[in-house]
């Protein structure tokens, strides 16, 4: 199946959790789009990019959208986590900017919400996963993309601060595709 993405560390991450399924990226098929994440939900988006993949390859998709929903800022950035900044801003940046922003709160509450799809020109399927935990007062960590390093466990690290192994067993694209093989499977 193809994964609808171009994302590289969530590339890695994807194949080595969904052991057991052949998944190829969009580059191993020679596949150069970004798909718009223009819906208002997760599934939307996930559901949107599995579509449009699907229509290119007629093959097998599989698409996901995941981002933070910070408590004090009403679920901000949640569908906009990758954008909210534009296209030019760096993952550093986002990360920045959230800090600041929840600093002038008292609640650093946090989810982070990955929703998988699956397409096959016929069914879909959905997994979700959610994790809990809260906003970082600075950056740590250096080890995965995007909001690692300021998304607290409620251990006290950040999923920048695991091994790759350790997050993959906790995070929330982990915890959606889990959901996605046994829907697949039943």
């Amino acid at each position: 199946m193809i994964l609808a993405s171009n994302n590289k560390g969530k590339i890695e991450e994807v194949k080595k959790i969904f052991q057991g399924y052949e998944v190829y990226s969009l580059k191993d098929k020679d596949i150069d789009i970004d798909v718009v994440e223009d819906e208002n939900t997760f599934e939307g988006n996930a559901t949107k990019k599995a579509k449009e993949i699907y229509a290119i390859t007629g093959e097998e998709t599989i698409a996901d959208d995941s981002g933070l929903c910070i408590n004090c800022l009403n679920g901000f950035p949640g569908v906009l986590t990758h954008r909210f900044l534009g296209d030019d801003a760096t993952d550093r940046m986002r990360n920045e900017y959230l800090i600041n922003e929840v600093n002038k709160h008292k609640d650093r509450s946090a989810q982070f919400i990955c929703d998988i799809v699956y397409y096959d020109g016929v069914k879909t399927v959905v997994g979700e996963g959610i994790i809990n935990g809260s906003i970082a007062k600075e950056c740590r960590g250096n080890n995965g993309f995007g909001f690692d390093e300021i998304f607290e466990l409620p251990n006290g690290l950040t999923l920048a601060e695991l091994s790759t192994e350790e997050k993959n067993n906790i995070s929330a694209r982990s915890k959606a595709l889990k959901v996605l093989k046994k829907k697949l499977k039943s």
